[in-house]
């Protein structure tokens, strides 16, 4: 790229907790490379979620608070949705068809009334971190910035939360989310996986009872549930 185009140093604008175990697992001239494509993006597209809320997962979640992380493929690419956290959506805005799912299957599993909004802050704050393999799409077109090194930034977030030592428990859903099972090396950690709460084909996710399934999970390993109940921040 010319000298004068845009970039963004994507690790600076991180909090320092997750640039120092998310250091060791990046190259930083890919690093750099998709810093610069990201910034000509959001100057010359219209790019979601916005900047500000690019790392909104990372902010909320800090990797030695992180107890589960559930895995998304990319942003919701319609204005006013997106907001940084894989599955949840702003106040105000109306609940996406899969988390209307996810909501369902949370009623089933654990008893939680449905939720009156779509935004998940709430379990962000208790050690959920809610990412999206890629991090930003254009409007109206999903799958957008695919294959740009968004991949490589959020595989070596799951390499760096694999390399500490109390338990997370992995939440893949859908074909997409679970080929990253093989990231997760580490004997203390636990992956959960089953089909993706798309309404297109939801049978492999009803049922599945992952909210119970973390908090046994976690609990065997000494540490306190979700309180799913308090999805909103």
């Amino acid at each position: 790229m010319p000298h004068d185009a845009p970039t963004l140093d994507l690790l600076a604008l991180l909090p320092t907790e997750w640039q120092a175990v998310l250091t060791p697992h990046l190259d930083p001239a890919r690093t750099a490379a998709l810093g610069e494509f990201v910034a000509g993006e959001y100057a010359s597209q219209t790019v979601y979620p916005p900047v500000e809320d690019l790392f909104s997962a990372y902010r909320l979640c800090a990797p030695q608070d992180c107890r589960v992380l559930i895995l998304g493929q990319d942003p919701y690419h319609k204005a006013g949705q997106a907001h940084g956290l894989s599955f949840s959506v702003r106040d105000g805005v109306s609940v996406p068809p899969s988390l209307r799912n996810v909501f369902k299957e949370m009623g089933e599993d654990v008893g939680v009334p449905k939720p009156r909004n779509g935004n998940l802050n709430g379990w962000a704050a208790q050690g959920v971190l809610l990412l999206n393999a890629v991090l930003t799409v254009r409007e109206a077109k999903p799958g957008s910035h695919a294959n740009k090194g968004w991949e490589e930034f959020t595989d070596a977030t799951i390499r760096a939360l694999d390399a500490l030592p109390n338990r997370i428990v992995f939440l893949l859903w859908g074909g997409y989310a679970r080929k990253k099972r093989d990231l997760v090396t580490n004997p203390a950690h636990v992956v959960l996986e089953a089909g993706h709460p798309s309404p297109m084909n939801p049978r492999g996710f009803l049922g599945s009872r992952p909210f119970s399934a973390t908090n046994q999970a976690l609990a065997e390993a000494g540490l306190s549930g979700i309180d799913w109940e308090k999805s909103a921040g």
